[in-house]
């Protein structure tokens, strides 16, 4: 279906969702101009960023209507690229001679031939409505004057189109690394400690012993007389003796062995909070919206 007999109230564009010939979102529609002739919508501008004071203008010849929706039969890096105006800008001739040759169309409402549109330009047979006139800017009925969809309009408002913000915040991601935080010796020293243990020791003692003579043993024993005499024995005795050697004993050696506890990590994050202020009413109204961390 082609623009001609479903584009006839400027009001019912502003702020609809425009998709290229792919279906891919192109934008909304902002501001709608008609022909000083036709009195019928032939262009509108399209708003293709968040807060761009400029507008892509696209023609309404071939586009469609689907729902809500108007889907025009033009790339989307087309409409992007096409001349744009300051938004409330009046469209006069020259600027519309440049959009009709960006698009590939003539004012006479054929399909133009400049180079490298073509791919991107309507289908065969699709065209500007007859009696559509050249803009002329004129401040009562111009193709140069937008009919709807102004900014700060009452259209453009019930049609719900809204500039977007993006909120950011930051995520708070904990991980660990190995560092060297000490080190563990292991060293020997000598230390001196008496030790005490018992030990068998013999002596020799003197006993004296005295044993009678016989009669018969008295004649073997010659020369004897009385006077001073003397005799003696050797007597031996056990003494400890102490002796020392160095042994090995035991086997010693440190290993390490990794333990792993949870411990608390607190540190500050940031986000962005969006705030919001209108006048409407005698006193105005604030607001705060924002995320819930995480």
């Amino acid at each position: 279906m082609s623009a001609e007999g479903v584009f006839d109230n400027p009001s019912s564009l502003s702020g609809r969702s425009v998709y290229d010939q792919d279906g891919d979102k192109i934008g909304n529609v902002g501001q709608v101009y008609v022909g000083d002739r036709s009195g019928r919508p032939e262009w509108v501008t399209v708003r293709t960023g968040l807060f761009g004071m400029k507008e892509s203008l696209v023609p309404l010849s071939g586009a469609r209507r689907a729902g809500e929706d108007i889907h025009v039969p033009y790339a989307k890096d087309t409409v992007k690229e096409a001349p744009r105006l300051e938004a409330d800008e009046h469209l006069d001739p020259g600027q519309e001679k440049q959009l009709y040759h960006h698009y590939g169309l003539t004012a006479a409402g054929g399909i133009g031939t400049a180079a490298g549109t073509a791919a991107a330009g309507p289908r065969a047979g699709t065209s500007m409505p007859a009696d559509a006139g050249m803009s002329t800017g004129r401040p009562a009925a111009g193709a140069g004057r937008p009919m709807a969809g102004m900014r700060g309009s009452m259209a453009d408002e019930k049609a719900g189109h809204a500039e977007e913000l993006i909120r950011s915040e930051e995520q708070l991601h904990v991980s660990t690394e190995e560092r060297e935080v000490g080190h563990a010796r292991l060293r020997k020293v000598v230390v001196t400690e008496n030790v005490t243990t018992t030990v068998p020791l013999s002596h020799e003692e003197v006993r004296v012993v005295h044993e009678a003579i016989s009669p018969e043993d008295r004649a073997g024993i010659r020369g004897s007389r009385i006077g001073e005499a003397q005799t003696e024995v050797t007597l031996h005795a056990d003494q400890p003796v102490i002796s020392k050697e160095s042994i090995p004993v035991e086997r010693v050696r440190m290993e390490t062995e990794k333990v792993t506890e949870r411990k608390d990590v607190s540190a500050e994050v940031r986000k962005e909070q969006i705030e919001y202020d209108t006048d409407q009413g005698d006193q105005g109204t604030r607001g705060k919206r924002g995320g819930t961390g995480r």
